[in-house]
C-alpha cells in the first residue's frame, strides 16, 4: 500500500483560496454589492455568478504526497497531453523524457514541486499566448522555467507556460532555494500548461489522456 504524507501545514479554512486570487474575488463580490444596493438585480445575480466562479478557480486544497523515493509527482491539475522523449533542447542539455500537462479553467491551478531537491536557476521569458494545448506553446507562449537538482545530482526542469486566456504566471521559488517534493511554489491565472522534463531513463508511469492531481500523482520514478 502506498503511504502518503503532508509537506504542509493543513489550511485554517474549510475552503482553502489561493492568496493571489484574493484581490479578484474582493473585487468581483464588492462590485456585487454595489449592484444590489442599486437594486440592479441581473448584474447583482451575474456579479454574485462571477465571485463564485473565481473561487472556484482559485481554490487551493491541501494534498497529500506518496512517500515513495523516487517518486516524480505531477506539478499540476489537468490532462496529459504529450509523453515524448527529446534528445536535447532548450530545457534538457541531453536526452531527456518530457511530459506536458493541460490545465483547463476547471482545475486547480496552484503548481507544486515534483521531486526534493535545490533550485538551480528560474527563467522567465515573455512570448505569445496560444492556446496551452497547441505543440507551439511550448516554445512561443510566455513561460517561466524552474531548473531543479536533486539530492542524487539529477537535473529536472518543470516549465510554467500562460495559455490563450492566462496573462498572469506566478512563480515563489528562487535559486538556491531547497524545496521539497509536493510543496506548492507557483500558479498560473486562468487555463495554462505546465511541461516536466525528466532523465530519460526515467520509468514513466503516465500515458496521454490520464488525468493527473498536482502533488498526488505519480509521473514516472527516477533510477
Amino acid at each position: 500500500m502506498e503511504n502518503y504524507t503532508k509537506v504542509e501545514p493543513a489550511s485554517s479554512t474549510a475552503y482553502p483560496i489561493a492568496k493571489a486570487g484574493l484581490p479578484f474575488v474582493g473585487i468581483a463580490a464588492f462590485a456585487t454589492a454595489v449592484f444590489a444596493l442599486l437594486g440592479m438585480a441581473c448584474l447583482a445575480l451575474t456579479g454574485l455568478a462571477a465571485t463564485f466562479f473565481i473561487c472556484f478557480f482559485f481554490r487551493d486544497p491541501d494534498r497529500v504526497v506518496p512517500g515513495r523515493e523516487g517518486a516524480v509527482v505531477s506539478p499540476a491539475d489537468g490532462k496529459v497531453i504529450k509523453v515524448e522523449t527529446l534528445e536535447n533542447g532548450r530545457f534538457c542539455s541531453e536526452r531527456c523524457m518530457k511530459i506536458s500537462i493541460f490545465m483547463s479553467i476547471f482545475n486547480v491551478h496552484v503548481n507544486r514541486i515534483p521531486f526534493s531537491g535545490e533550485i538551480t536557476r528560474v527563467a522567465y521569458f515573455p512570448g505569445k499566448f496560444f492556446s496551452a494545448n497547441l505543440d507551439k506553446a511550448s516554445s512561443n507562449n510566455e513561460h517561466n522555467a524552474v531548473f531543479l537538482k536533486t539530492r542524487q545530482g539529477r537535473e529536472i526542469c518543470f516549465v510554467q507556460i500562460a495559455g490563450l486566456v492566462a496573462r498572469r504566471i506566478i512563480c515563489h521559488v528562487q535559486e538556491g532555494q531547497k524545496v521539497s517534493r509536493g510543496q506548492r511554489f507557483g500558479l498560473i491565472c486562468f487555463g495554462s500548461r505546465l511541461d516536466v522534463y525528466l532523465p530519460a531513463d526515467t520509468d514513466i508511469t503516465v500515458k496521454v489522456g490520464d488525468r493527473v492531481k498536482a502533488g498526488t500523482s505519480v509521473l514516472g520514478e527516477l533510477s
